[in-house]
């Protein structure tokens, strides 16, 4: 995939939001709401998703695969860059099929992806210990990402309608 310095730009500050976006989570004391382990908002993917439906799958992908790498490289942790790359590729992945889906709004393809994610990182964790203990986990998390992937989703819709308007994705 060949890129216009622009769009190289747009991909460069779209992957640094979501860094920010990733890192900021952590602040958020999610697990005194839901005291479960390993989850999180995913707002990072409101940027993720917005990439996909505004500047397509390629660059979405783009986008995720920089973020997933960055992040492991700044966190000094390669095991959350398989934990990571597999959940974010396996995320993307369905997002890009459902997107395609005509009846699914941004709402619908966000849960999906959620979910997706949440299978990605659950096999993450079978292929890191080597046991399908995970898989006990695998349907918590999928009720998380429901409530998870309708946030994302509905943050993402809003911020697509605000700036759509604007020049930003004109690339």
């Amino acid at each position: 995939m060949k890129l216009s310095t622009k769009q190289l730009t747009l991909c460069a500050v779209l992957t640094a939001m979501a860094l920010a976006l990733s890192y900021l989570e952590n602040f958020f004391p999610l697990s005194l709401a839901i005291p479960i382990p390993g989850i999180k908002l995913g707002l990072a993917n409101i940027v993720t998703l917005s990439a996909l439906y505004a500047l397509g799958p390629g660059q979405a992908l783009l986008i995720l695969a920089a973020r997933c790498l960055l992040g492991a490289v700044f966190a000094g942790n390669l095991n959350a860059l398989i934990f990571s790359l597999l959940g974010g590729v396996t995320a993307m992945l369905v997002m890009i099929g459902l997107s395609r889906v005509r009846a699914l709004s941004v709402y619908g393809v966000s849960v999906g992806g959620a979910a997706a994610h949440s299978c990605g990182q659950v096999a993450a964790a079978v292929l890191t210990l080597g046991n399908t203990a995970p898989l006990y986990y695998l349907p918590v998390l999928l009720g998380v990402s429901l409530f998870t992937g309708a946030l994302t989703g509905l943050i993402t819709a809003c911020l697509l309608r605000a700036l759509g308007h604007t020049k930003l994705w004109e690339v």
